[in-house]
């Protein structure tokens, strides 16, 4: 018990240090360019807002460590703290069937976590982001947001934590394969089910009103052999002035969705060279990839569990006295994070490729100076960092640096 507390506590030092010397990197390397352009953005990117991306990206990452000590101090409390005992012995308290207590117990959990970050959650909607112009969140549209996502997580989430528990209970010591199964399961049902019903729940959705910029997207389309269930624009301005385009859905569901925002930002030509981009993602089978690695991660993930389930030392450990099935599933996701933190910059390693060939894809199917010229007006107009720290940008990036993805559309 002590000997894997003593592990956790180490692991749990180490990673944190690691955030904090990236974090003071990072601030370094922005401070020390923040007085003058880089080179390849002047005449394009004003000094004022190159000035206005540090101070906004400064202040994120200073609000954030507050916000992960805030975390490290929570996670302390509810585990080694008592803080899961004391929740489990009032939840237990109730008297519910061994199935219902452990529902009523993680979504309790999820509720409190909720609760609990809300502080960090309110001052970076209506004190950063206000403060620098991007936010348009009213607080009636928050609290609206906050209670649909309450809501959804007591719909959506009960019926599949009372699967995994009813498994972890019936079936026997390869649980966690069929737990697993399920989650992946519930996985391809979420991305079918998300496009079309949870969606709409927090945006409208319409199709798109520009008709010159429709038939020249569905042209594109036509030429690089992709079907979708339509062409949306999202009223993204009602919460933040980020722009923003993506790909949802899965199987006939595929939809493309633009905020409104971006389309506000763009030229035609842009709009086709972002678009043929997260084509490149679809064509390159990015999207494939990216969910077998984690589906692939998930099964090393439940079979883990699957093992710690039946060692005390890891109940223990973690200040957890009497082990159920309902608090390992919660002991296992507070604690991983401590342990796979040094798998980050492999996966921005893995991601920042798939960007590089995306945008390799985008320059067969449109100009790759329409392409950097759209980059630039997103980098200026939702203030991103033009001199992120290297080693910082290479562990916590999923996108390449500005100056490294321009410089590689230009070759």
């Amino acid at each position: 018990m002590i000997t894997f507390t003593f592990i956790f506590l180490t692991a749990l030092f180490i990673s944190s240090a690691i955030d904090i010397w990236l974090n003071q990197r990072q601030l370094g390397s922005i401070d020390a360019h923040r007085d003058a352009v880089p080179a390849r953005f002047e005449g394009h990117i004003s000094l004022e807002s190159h000035q206005k991306a540090a101070d906004y990206t400064s202040t994120k990452i200073k609000v954030g460590t507050w916000a992960g000590f805030y975390s490290l101090v929570l996670l302390l409390v509810w585990t080694l703290g008592g803080g899961l005992d004391l929740l489990d012995e009032y939840v237990r308290s109730l008297a519910w069937s061994p199935l219902t207590t452990g529902v009523v117990f993680i979504l309790a959990f999820a509720l409190l976590g909720s609760l609990l970050d809300l502080p960090f959650s309110i001052y970076s909607t209506f004190v950063v982001e206000q403060k620098f112009g991007f936010n348009k969140m009213t607080a009636k549209l928050f609290i609206s947001d906050m209670f649909k996502q309450t809501l959804l997580m007591a719909v959506i989430a009960a019926p599949l934590i009372w699967v995994i528990l009813w498994l972890m209970q019936t079936a026997g010591s390869m649980w966690w394969l069929w737990a697993w199964a399920v989650w992946i399961g519930f996985s391809i049902l979420m991305m079918w089910l998300y496009p079309t019903f949870i969606a709409p729940l927090f945006n409208k959705f319409e199709p798109m009103k520009d008709l010159e910029l429709k038939a020249a997207i569905e042209g594109l389309l036509t030429r690089c052999g992709f079907e979708s269930n339509g062409l949306f624009q999202m009223d993204g301005s009602k919460r933040s002035s980020h722009g923003n385009a993506y790909f949802t859905g899965f199987g006939k569901t595929k939809r493309i969705v633009f905020y409104d925002t971006l389309l506000e930002q763009l030229s035609t030509n842009e709009t086709l060279a972002v678009l043929a981009h997260e084509l490149g993602h679809f064509k390159r089978n990015h999207i494939k990839k990216r969910m077998l690695v984690t589906f692939s991660i998930f099964l090393a993930g439940f079979a883990l569990m699957g093992w710690l389930a039946e060692q005390a030392w890891f109940y223990e450990g973690l200040g957890v006295s009497q082990a159920s099935n309902y608090v390992l599933l919660i002991l296992f996701m507070l604690a991983m994070p401590a342990f796979t933190f040094a798998l980050s910059p492999i996966m921005s390693m893995y991601s920042r490729k798939h960007e590089f060939e995306a945008d390799d894809y985008a320059k067969e199917h449109a100009e790759a100076a329409d392409l950097i010229s759209a980059l630039v007006k997103m980098y200026d107009d939702n203030a991103s960092t033009l001199t992120p720290d290297e080693l910082y940008s290479s562990w916590h990036d999923s996108h390449p640096p500005a100056p490294v993805r321009i410089a590689h559309l230009e070759r």
